[in-house]
């Protein structure tokens, strides 16, 4: 079992909150958060630690423009230990002994990383995740933070097999976060048709500087692209 840091439901509420009066995010009890991030397709992200959760574990909460719609929290490797949906509510875990785990650290020594794992919602739904990480070769530099370039693609299916979602494209990782952020890429919600979305990062804000802890996403608003389901891992 996963252990799980706070119960859903305080979770949501201690998230929604306080955004909902100030703007301004306001981790959980017992977390700090180090980092805030604008993104194109209308979301703005803010990064935070737990002290009760595993060491390397880190959080992130999702906006748009109605507010808190999906966390997720990663453990060192970048594994998908635990996504939240806010809207309805509902959570999803990483299953015990994936058949070939996620690993970050296999990504940045080798330049390549598959993986197969298994998630469980709190409704008793189960899937499968299949895809796999390149780096390929290439560094990108967004809001002065050197970041590399990778290629993925993966398929989420149902215990029956049928495709469920998959997604494929580039994203970004920087190395010493041992994170993960959106790129360019295309998105399939199930019915074969990809379709092109971009949420790369556009601004980093760390404490002190303006915008840090904003609720308020300032990119392609007017395109509402954020209901789209990004990946949970970016």
């Amino acid at each position: 079992m996963i252990p799980t840091r706070l119960p859903l439901a305080t979770l949501g509420l201690s998230l929604l909150a306080a955004p909902a009066l100030a703007g301004s995010f306001t981790p959980p009890e017992g977390c700090t958060a180090f980092m805030t991030v604008q993104s194109k397709g209308c979301r703005v992200s803010n990064h935070y630690t737990c002290e009760a959760d595993p060491a390397g574990d880190q959080w992130r909460a999702d906006y748009d423009q109605e507010g808190v719609y999906f966390m997720s929290r990663i453990d060192s490797e970048a594994q998908w230990v635990e996504s939240i949906e806010i809207d309805p509510p509902s959570r999803q875990t990483l299953d015990a002994n994936p058949a070939d785990p996620a690993s970050f650290s296999d990504l940045l020594a080798t330049g390549n990383d598959s993986y197969i794992f298994g998630l469980s919602k709190d409704t008793g739904d189960r899937t499968r995740v299949r895809g796999a990480d390149r780096l390929t070769g290439k560094q990108v530099v967004i809001d002065g933070i050197t970041l590399q370039e990778t290629e993925f693609n993966f398929t989420e299916t149902d215990t029956s097999g049928n495709v469920l979602r998959r997604s494929r494209g580039n994203e970004y990782i920087h190395p010493e976060w041992r994170l993960f952020f959106s790129g360019p890429s295309q998105w399939d919600g199930g019915d074969g048709t990809y379709l092109p979305i971009d949420g790369s990062p556009v601004q980093f804000i760390f404490p002190g500087e303006p915008g840090f802890a904003s609720t308020q996403p300032l990119f392609d608003c007017d395109a509402v692209m954020s209901s789209l389901p990004f990946p949970p891992k970016s």
